[in-house]
């Protein structure tokens, strides 16, 4: 998969005066299978600015099939396609909604009580294609229902494999941990494209890349984590959010590592999942929202501003409690005190009275 535009020139051919001939001049058909199917998505959508003849060719619904399904075989899915033939412009306007390298950034703080709002449509569909080193590596379609009372309380998390399901990879662990982390924050790309099909509207909520690679401390597994900050208009947690996913990697010494899990969950400033509820309002803003042109590192960058404001927004909470104890610490003393002091006045004063 890529997300690099394709530069091509097209030569004019010369007629018998030595002269040259206008693109517009070749066959439609020519410029259509010859031509057009070599280019990528980006480029094809600068080419259709270049004539109406090429604007109309460029409109082609199975040329933009094409590019999709080479981008993301997932939307090769008939559940996809469906979904897809209900777009404005059908794959053109989905592949505009979904591209890599285009994202919902921020979204503008909404008014009103936006956790009471519903979902407009009873489920979303995950297109998820995993690459590495520019070959597929894993693909899958899925729908999430988001009308039961369960789904909208709970903690919204997505899980991509089943219980047993593992997927291979090429990579080899040797032993040596920095190698691995390295190979994999190179070489492993991912798109999780999410489709309301009410709305007939999609975005890829995941970044192209990898924003780290760390070991757990614990189960010594590899955790590859994509990430996209965006703005949160929510009641929970006004600030920023994070729409995390996680693919979690082991193996062996020795042998290949295989992804055991991927799993997508929305994270508050405050390191909360949100629930069902609160992330749909999320996600909604984000298939709505506008898009535009990610520089380059641009989602590290978000990522590591993301962790730096949320560890400054803990220090902030845990001085907040630490005040807070002491004080509690102090009314307590001084209740005990007063409490002491009346005692020992009432017994000394209980003991003149008898004497």
């Amino acid at each position: 998969m890529s997300s690099c535009s394709t530069t091509i020139t097209i030569t004019t051919m010369a007629d018998d005066d030595g002269g040259r001939t206008a693109i517009t001049a070749v066959h439609p058909d020519i410029i259509q299978t010859l031509i057009l199917t070599k280019l990528d998505g980006p480029t094809l959508i600068s080419a259709s600015f270049a004539s109406s003849q090429l604007q109309n060719l460029c409109s082609d619904d199975n040329l933009w099939r094409k590019v999709c399904n080479s981008s993301w075989p997932s939307t090769s899915d008939p559940l996809i396609e469906n979904a897809v033939a209900t777009f404005p412009s059908g794959h053109r306007s989905f592949f505009s909604d979904s591209f890599p390298s285009i994202t919902h950034i921020e979204q503008k703080p909404s008014t009103g009580n936006n956790s009471n709002q519903r979902f407009p449509s009873p489920e979303l569909i995950s297109a998820v294609d995993i690459h590495f080193g520019g070959n597929l590596l894993y693909s899958k379609v899925l729908t999430t229902e988001t009308e039961s009372g369960w789904f909208m309380s709970s903690p919204f998390r997505i899980e991509l494999l089943g219980r047993k399901e593992i997927v291979p990879t090429p990579v080899k662990f040797d032993g040596d941990d920095g190698n691995c982390r390295s190979e994999l924050q190179e070489k492993m790309k991912l798109s999780w494209i999410l489709i309301d099909p009410s709305k007939n509207r999609a975005v890829n909520i995941s970044s192209l890349n990898p924003v780290s690679v760390r070991r757990h401390w614990l189960t010594r597994e590899l955790k590859v984590r994509y990430s996209t900050v965006m703005g949160s208009g929510t009641g929970a947690g006004e600030g920023l959010v994070q729409c995390g996913i996680v693919v979690t990697c082991e193996g062996k010494e020795g042998g290949e590592l295989h992804v055991r899990e991927v799993s997508m969950q929305i994270e508050d400033m405050d390191g909360k999942v949100l629930c069902g509820k609160d992330s749909l309002v999320i996600l909604q803003e984000a298939i709505e929202g506008g898009r535009r042109k990610r520089k380059e590192n641009e989602e590290k960058e978000n990522y590591e501003i993301f962790l730096e404001l949320k560890k400054k927004r803990m220090e902030r909470k845990q001085k907040r409690e630490k005040k807070l104890d002491m004080i509690c610490i102090a009314s307590g003393i001084i209740i005990f005190i007063s409490f002491w002091s009346l005692i020992v006045f009432g017994s000394r004063s209980n003991g003149s009275y008898f004497s």
